[in-house]
């Protein structure tokens, strides 16, 4: 294993008005140091919280793996006056460790307290963040104890909403930043991104409602600042990360799905944003997909699903589902990637002759052992499931059609409920449920029940990576249903050209209406 301690940056999300710009400037971390006490553990908002005390991202990072800021007689790296740390002797500091939590500032010119009180441009943002992140590189590399050289030194973003689009604006457009920093960038995580823009009442923000800086979420300003002009142009969409730029798949996008405990402007903007969405910005836009060099669409970028709102009490930053995601996918030890590959739907008997339209819903749920919550979570209720039409799944073409990409979970050695025990599981729980049949576009009520289910159950998954490079993995699965709480039977597996392994679980409903094919998981050591 590689060691993965790496520098962490943290990127703010927007501050409308000069007023949330001085709030944000007079905070050390940004609300990354904001914890919580509460989630909701079921959809319905009249239900009471549930208790569960999450002490902050910041905090955790501190108290789990030994990170520690870099502010110094109440300055940070970037201000003139600026010294680094001394040594565990008192002797004068040269650097800052790896192990370092570094918040880009990136408002404090816009304030009123701490500059003129004036937004900036996004292009400035992301600039800005090319010169802190070789500001970081220069000052852990002068520590000699750490062994990191500009060469070999790398960092990690994690980005809240906006700050998500600042990095991608470094990352992606040549003219904002330096090539030395974005070589240093290892792993990118977004919180809540609008990785495709903000709808309000469905319609994109349009870019001449520039007040704020609020035009910062049209598309096609987007397609500038994130120089996609050209895809933009054939495929109507910014949510799309160059594999030249950076690796999509050292992208994590952290999706919410509470829209209900979003209180931004009374309330408002979750009822503009409307539903399948975390109160401000819409599931559907909160993901990345690669872009290859033939300029085509490529396999989406690592993504999980909280029932967390876009910030607030319910947010997703302040969450222990996104810090789990957060830390696995940064520190973790393994990758699977949770597919679905739909061989056969089958309709009900008096349907068989006729022409039908249906929405199958595909649900994910997917937890570590022994932890009282989970890694990604998709359900009907929440709007969160993979939708795809009967068309699709029973005689579509294009790529997509019947192989459902769910969700990227990542594990870790380290939280193991017991250490003596090798092996990495999680359950999963896959549900589909029951279309609403339609037949001359009028509903078939006949044989629905409400809330039901073409096929539910939970697969236990065990695995283990092998010790050394060229031994075999061990992978055991049980469903729930016939083994209880224990992967019983031994799964053989495919060796990928790419290093991965890949194994499939058939599943069949075994009746009509019902639906039968596998979930594929494509697995890979992480962090070697």
């Amino acid at each position: 294993m590689v060691d993965a301690f790496h520098p962490i940056i943290y990127v703010r999300g927007y501050a409308m008005t000069a007023g949330e710009r001085d709030e944000t400037a007079a905070d050390p971390f940004c609300g990354f140091n904001t914890g919580s006490t509460v989630y909701r553990a079921a959809v319905d908002r009249g239900a009471p919280a549930k208790k569960f005390v999450f002490e902050s991202p910041l905090l955790r990072l501190t108290t789990d793996f030994g990170y520690r800021d870099v502010y110094e007689n109440g300055l940070g790296i970037m201000d003139p006056d600026w010294q680094p740390p001394p040594g565990p002797d008192g002797e004068p500091g040269t650097g800052i460790a790896r192990r370092s939590i570094i918040v880009y500032r990136y408002y404090d010119s816009g304030s009123r307290l701490l500059g003129d009180g004036k937004a900036r441009e996004i292009e400035v943002y992301a600039k800005g963040l090319s010169d802190l992140i070789l500001r970081v590189r220069q000052l852990v590399c002068a520590r000699k104890d750490d062994g990191v050289t500009p060469a070999s030194f790398r960092c990690y973003l994690v980005a809240h909403s906006m700050g998500g689009l600042v990095v991608r604006a470094f990352l992606q457009n040549a003219r904002l930043g330096d090539d030395r920093a974005r070589r240093s960038v290892d792993k990118v995580f977004t919180y809540g991104t609008p990785h495709n823009g903000i709808e309000v009442l469905g319609i994109n923000v349009p870019s001449w409602l520039s007040a704020s800086e609020i035009d910062t979420f049209n598309r096609e300003r987007m397609a500038k600042y994130l120089d996609l002009a050209e895809p933009y142009k054939r495929l109507k969409r910014v949510d799309l990360l160059p594999e030249r730029a950076f690796p999509s798949q050292r992208f994590f996008c952290m999706v919410g799905t509470n829209r209900g405990d979003y209180e931004a402007a009374m309330g408002l903007s979750r009822a503009f944003a409307g539903h399948g969405s975390d109160g401000l910005v819409r599931i559907e836009n909160a993901r990345v997909w690669g872009l290859d060099d033939a300029g085509q669409m490529t396999a989406p970028a690592p993504t999980a699903y909280a029932y967390r709102a876009h910030s607030g009490f319910f947010g997703l930053v302040n969450s222990e589902e996104a810090y789990q995601n957060l830390t696995r996918f940064l520190f973790g030890d393994l990758r699977v990637d949770i597919w679905v590959d739909v061989d056969e739907v089958r309709l009900p008997k008096a349907l068989q002759r006729k022409k039908v339209e249906a929405l199958y819903q595909f649900e994910l749920l997917a937890g570590p052992r022994g932890k009282r919550w989970y890694l990604t979570r998709r359900v009907a209720e929440e709007d969160s499931p993979a939708c795809r039409t009967h068309a699709q799944l029973a005689g579509g073409t294009r790529p997509g059609d019947r192989n459902v990409y769910l969700s990227t979970v990542f594990l870790a050695n380290r939280a193991r409920v017991n250490p003596e025990r090798a092996s990495l599981a999680y359950a999963m729980t896959l549900g589909v449920r029951v279309p609403d049949y339609q037949v001359d576009q009028r509903f078939w009520a006949d044989e629905h029940y409400e809330g039901g289910y073409l096929f539910r159950d939970t697969a236990i998954i065990e695995m283990v990576p092998p010790a050394q490079p060229g031994h075999d993995w061990v992978v055991n699965h049980g469903w729930q249903s016939e083994t209880a709480t224990r992967a019983r039977h031994a799964l053989s597996y495919d060796q990928l050209k790419s290093g991965q392994i890949q194994f499939t679980i058939p599943f069949d409903s075994g009746a009509d209406p019902g639906i039968a094919g596998h979930i594929r998981l494509v697995a890979q050591a992480w962090n070697v």
